[in-house]
C-alpha cells in the first residue's frame, strides 16, 4: 500500500469495503447497563462499594439502576436487530452467578443470561461473552481481591459454571476485559474500584489477573468453547522525538507497562525482562510461581483490542512516576496536538492502524478484533434526534484506519463499537456518554443517535462510502 492510499482512506476520500464475513457489532458491560443491583440473589461488587464511597464517583452515581437492561433486554435486543448488529459483546456479572464469589452457582443469575442469549440468537445476533469486566464480588475483595492468588482459580470456576449453561449457544468467550485497568487503576492510582493505591498490590494483581486468564481459558476449552479470547486495552506509545534514544527508552518503558506486560505472557509465554525487574523492585516477584507463565499462555483464538487514543512520551529528568504507571520515573506524557473528545482524549486514528500492524508483526498468527472503540461527546437531544457529527467522524476515521491495517496485512476479523447505549461510565458516573443510542436516565427512553443510523448503513454495505 502506498502512503497516498493510506491518507485517502484515513481522510475519508476513498470508498472502502471490508472482507466478507467481517463481524460488526457493539459492546457493553454488566455493571454499566444492567441495574437490578440487588435482584435475584445478586450481591454487591467492588463497584457497588466504590460508588458508595464519598468522593470516588461523579456526584455519587452508582450502577443500581443504570440502563435497566436487566428488565429491558428484549427491547434492547430488538434495537440491536434494527441497527443490523451481527455481534453483541456483553459481560456476565460475577456477583449474579456466584454471589459469594467462590461457592454455589445462583441459577437465577444464570437464568438472565440464558434468556438474553436466546433472545439474541432469535434475532440473528451472535452473543460474545466476557467473563470479567471489573465487577468482582466484594466478598472476594474482602479476602484480598486480585492480590489473592485464589481469585484466579475462582475466575476459572466462574468460567466452568457459565459455559456449562451457555456453551451450547455461545461461540466466542473472553476471559478478561482490560486487566491493565483492573490492576493499575484499581490497585495503583485508585481511581477505579477497589480504590487501592499500592504499587506492590498493582503488580500482584497483574499476575493474578493473567493467571486467572490462563486458568479460565483452559476451563472454557474444557467446557467446549469454540473460540477463546482475551481483550486488552492497548496503546500505540510514541516517542516525542523518534530519533532521540532517551525518548525511545521512555516509550519502551511505557509500552512495557501498558502493552507488553500483558501481551508477552499471554502470547509468548513469558513476562518481558524489564517488567520482571519492576515486579522485583516493588516486592511482587514472589507471586510468580514455577509454571505460572505456561498456564498464562493458554492458546487463544482471538485477541480483542480496545483502542481509544495513542500516547506521546518523552524522557524528562526529574519527572515523577504517576500512580497509574509505577516505575516510570523520568518519563513525561506529552499533550498531543489533536482534537479531543469529552474525555479530553486525543483523536488520532493512525494510532489504531499502527497498533494493529505492530500486533500483526510482533505476535503473528493471532487473529485480531477491535472489541471497543468509540468516543464520548456532549450530545444534545433536539426533538427525536441527536445530531452527533463528531462521533460519526470519529468512527469513520477509525474504521478507515482499521481497513488500512487490513490492507497492510493485519488479520482483523471484526469491529465492535463502544458502546451500544449511553451508560454508567465508571468514575465519571453518568456524566459521559459513549453510546450510539441516547438513554434518558430519568425515563429510560432509548433514542438512536445519528451515529447509530450511520453505523447501520456501514454494516449494511460492509464498508464506507
Amino acid at each position: 500500500m502506498t502512503l497516498a492510499t493510506t491518507e485517502e482512506q484515513l481522510t475519508g476520500t476513498a470508498a472502502v469495503r471490508f472482507p466478507a464475513g467481517f463481524r460488526w457489532g457493539a459492546a457493553t458491560a454488566s455493571y454499566q447497563i444492567e441495574g437490578a443491583a440487588a435482584d435475584d440473589g445478586r450481591t454487591p461488587s467492588i463497584w457497588d462499594t466504590f460508588a458508595r464511597t464519598p468522593g470516588k464517583v461523579f456526584e455519587g452515581h452508582s450502577g443500581d439502576v443504570a440502563c435497566e437492561h436487566y428488565f429491558r433486554y428484549r427491547d434492547d435486543v430488538a434495537l440491536m436487530k434494527r441497527l443490523g448488529l451481527g455481534t453483541y459483546r456483553f459481560s456476565v456479572a460475577w456477583p449474579r452467578i456466584k454471589p459469594d464469589g467462590s461457592g454455589p452457582v445462583n441459577s437465577r443469575g444464570l437464568d438472565f443470561y440464558d434468556r438474553l442469549v436466546d433472545e439474541l440468537l432469535d434475532k440473528g445476533i451472535d452473543p460474545m461473552v466476557t467473563l470479567y469486566h471489573w465487577d468482582l464480588p466484594q466478598v472476594l475483595e474482602d479476602r484480598g481481591g486480585w492480590t489473592n492468588r485464589d481469585t484466579a482459580y475462582y475466575l476459572a470456576d466462574l468460567a466452568t459454571a457459565t459455559i456449562a449453561r451457555l456453551g451450547d449457544r455461545v461461540r466466542t468467550w473472553t476471559t478478561l476485559n482490560e486487566p491493565w485497568c483492573s490492576a493499575f487503576l484499581g490497585y495503583g492510582s485508585g481511581v477505579h474500584a477497589p480504590g487501592r493505591q499500592d504499587p506492590q498490590a498493582t503488580f500482584e494483581a497483574v499476575h493474578h489477573l493473567m493467571l486467572g486468564h490462563g486458568l479460565a481459558a483452559r476451563a472454557l476449552r474444557a467446557g467446549g468453547a469454540r473460540e477463546v479470547s482475551l481483550t486488552l486495552n492497548l496503546t500505540d506509545v510514541r516517542p516525542l522525538t523518534p530519533a532521540d534514544p532517551h525518548d525511545q527508552a521512555a516509550a519502551r518503558l511505557i509500552d512495557g507497562l501498558q502493552n507488553r506486560l500483558f501481551l508477552d505472557p499471554a502470547l509468548r509465554g513469558r513476562y518481558p525482562q524489564d517488567m520482571l525487574a519492576l515486579f522485583e523492585r516493588f516486592g511482587a516477584a514472589a507471586v510468580i510461581q514455577a509454571g505460572d507463565e505456561s498456564l498464562i499462555a493458554a492458546p487463544i483464538d482471538l485477541l480483542g483490542v480496545n483502542y481509544y487514543q495513542p500516547a506521546l512520551v518523552r524522557a524528562q529528568v526529574g519527572a515523577h512516576s504517576g500512580q497509574a504507571h509505577p516505575g516510570s520515573e523520568g518519563v513525561e506524557f506529552v499533550t498531543q496536538s489533536a482534537p479531543v473528545t469529552a474525555m479530553d482524549w486525543p483523536v488520532d486514528p493512525t494510532g489504531l492502524s499502527d497498533l494493529l500492524l505492530r500486533l500483526a508483526a510482533d505476535y503473528p498468527g493471532v487473529p485480531l478484533m477491535v472489541t471497543e472503540n468509540g468516543a464520548a461527546y456532549t450530545d444534545v437531544v433536539e426533538g427525536d434526534r441527536v445530531a452527533d457529527d463528531e462521533r460519526i467522524a470519529y468512527l469513520d476515521g477509525h474504521l478507515r484506519a482499521a481497513h488500512a491495517a487490513i490492507e497492510g496485512g493485519a488479520d482483523l476479523r471484526g469491529y465492535l463499537a463502544w458502546s451500544l447505549l449511553d451508560n454508567y461510565e465508571w468514575g465519571y458516573g453518568y456524566g459521559k456518554r459513549f453510546g450510539l443510542v441516547h438513554v434518558d436516565y430519568a425515563t429510560q427512553r432509548r433514542l438512536p443517535k445519528d451515529s447509530a443510523h450511520w453505523y447501520a448503513e456501514v454494516i449494511g454495505r460492509n464498508g464506507l462510502t
